[in-house]
């Protein structure tokens, strides 16, 4: 006998029952319409989820953008709690690299919850968790292939500089300004994106930082890749000369891609030369690819992308459809020196959480997500340059794969413009279509749509952005 487990969910401030069948957010949508005409109790509202929010969550979880308060969720799109289908151009901030709820990566964590619900690493050990690992053996670059699963980008950040020094005897650590790789203490102290997430905390020590390659900065007179290049040998020997030795350098830490710093694209060269320098002075490199890794650049990891392999990498996000897991990967000869005890875990490598990410890996592989990146960011490229000629409140549009960044800019200065950002980014949400923002100024949308993307989708939300920007311009008021 099936069992139906009756799950409340609240929609247009009414209770909807959801069946043991799971249903489309398009018939939940019409079934909280259908219910709120025959006067169900009304239960809740998008004010009171809000308001509910605010008096028990702390401020800095509850931020004020967009906080749409959600029943559901469905490959591109969220259901509001108004009924409505909202366009889902964040992916969760890179999570839901498969789409929301994807049906496989639900029937995988379904069956996983039936064996084996936890699994502390070093008391047990399990065929997910075994497996994830030679699946990542097989789909990053050679030589990654020793691994430590913990919940989250953070820790695996937090994991791969204490890997680099335990393994080398060094004490310090090189990051990038702009960079972003976490909240923990240890990874905050790398991290300059912006100084709101630092303030009254003082950084972990020996940590020092340069500045991150970005072409925009380049003379007039000179080739980007080029300037950036000579500008990283000139930063790293003023680095050594006066601040560090680099035989004191345990490892150099970035994001091959500038996330939340404002989606900044490093030249290929500045990378390379990067790898050149650490191999010099026995230096490791460590890629923080929390955000780009699991086929946000059109390859599984922007590593492959730009052909520079690190010794150390730290990924999370993509992996595992919305479950929490990171990974810390290396290897084998490096993870082999991390003696048993340096590093622990209570959650990291859940058992279902593995399972979630197996699923995901496979989804990526059958239905072929990885060209489908390719094809639709240039696509959504394509569509973003002929905005940006008609726009002028358009500065600048970047991107790899569907990692897409719409600078904003005040069109009488050229100054980027975060107040105009965060009007965009309403606006839009009100038409229906979810936004995110980055940059040191908040000047820069962030456009990351699952990988399942399609042309009808992009057209539909550029279509909203192309709107919104024109009734900015238009002096319309927005919010």
């Amino acid at each position: 006998m099936i069992i139906r487990i009756i799950v409340l969910l609240f929609a247009r401030g009414i209770v909807i029952p959801l069946m043991a069948a799971p249903q489309s957010l398009d018939a939940r949508g019409r079934n909280a319409e259908a219910a709120e005409e025959k006067g169900v109790i009304r239960l809740n509202t998008p004010e009171s989820f809000l308001k509910r929010m605010h008096r028990h969550l702390a401020p800095t979880m509850a931020k004020d953008f967009p906080n749409l308060p959600v029943i559901g969720e469905e490959g591109c799109y969220y259901l509001g709690l108004d009924g409505r289908k909202y366009l889902d151009f964040t992916s969760g901030i890179a999570v839901t690299n498969v789409g929301h709820r994807h049906p496989k990566v639900v029937e995988a964590i379904k069956r996983a919850a039936d064996r084996l619900l936890h699994g502390p690493m070093g008391v047990i050990v399990y065929e997910s968790a075994l497996k994830l690992a030679e699946e990542l053996a097989r789909i990053l670059p050679e030589g990654l292939d020793s691994f430590f699963f913990g919940n989250s980008g953070t820790e695996a950040v937090e994991g791969a500089i204490k890997l680099a020094k335990h393994v080398t005897g060094k004490p310090c650590v090189v990051s990038f300004t702009g960079c972003f790789h976490g909240r923990t203490l240890g990874a905050l102290s790398l991290s300059t994106s912006k100084s709101k997430y630092r303030k009254h905390l003082h950084a972990v020590s020996g940590v020092y930082q340069i500045p991150y390659a970005d072409p925009r900065g380049c003379p007039p007179d000179r080739e980007p890749a080029r300037w950036c290049v000579e500008e990283l040998d000139k930063n790293l020997e003023h680095l050594f000369q006066h601040q560090v030795s680099p035989e004191e350098i345990a490892c150099v830490i970035l994001e091959p891609i500038l996330g939340e710093g404002g989606y900044i694209v490093p030249p290929r060269q500045w990378l390379v030369r990067l790898r050149e320098i650490c191999d010099r002075h026995g230096i490791l490199l460590v890629f923080d690819e929390v955000q780009t890794g699991f086929g946000r650049t059109g390859q599984w990891f922007a590593a492959q992308t730009f052909g520079v392999t690190p010794d150390i990498m730290a990924i999370a996000k993509g992996i595992a459809s919305g479950l929490p897991l990171g990974v810390t990967a290396a290897s084998r000869e490096l993870m082999q020196k991390w003696t048993p005890g340096a590093h622990a875990t209570t959650f990291g490598g859940n058992p279902i959480a593995c399972e979630a990410a197996l699923a995901t890996i496979r989804v990526i592989e059958e239905e072929n997500l990885l060209a489908n990146c390719r094809q639709m960011g240039a696509y959504a490229r394509e569509k973003l340059d002929k905005l940006a000629e008609k726009h002028a409140r358009i500065g600048d549009v970047r991107s790899v794969g569907l990692m897409i960044g719409i600078e904003i800019i005040d069109p009488e200065t050229g100054e980027p413009d975060g107040e105009a950002l965060l009007k965009i980014l309403h606006r839009c949400a009100e038409y229906g279509v979810l936004f995110y923002l980055c940059g040191n100024r908040g000047e820069v949308i962030r456009m990351i749509p699952p990988l399942t993307v399609n042309r009808d989708q992009i057209d539909e939300g550029l279509k909203v952005l192309d709107r919104v920007l024109a009734e900015l311009e238009a002096g319309h008021p927005v919010p």
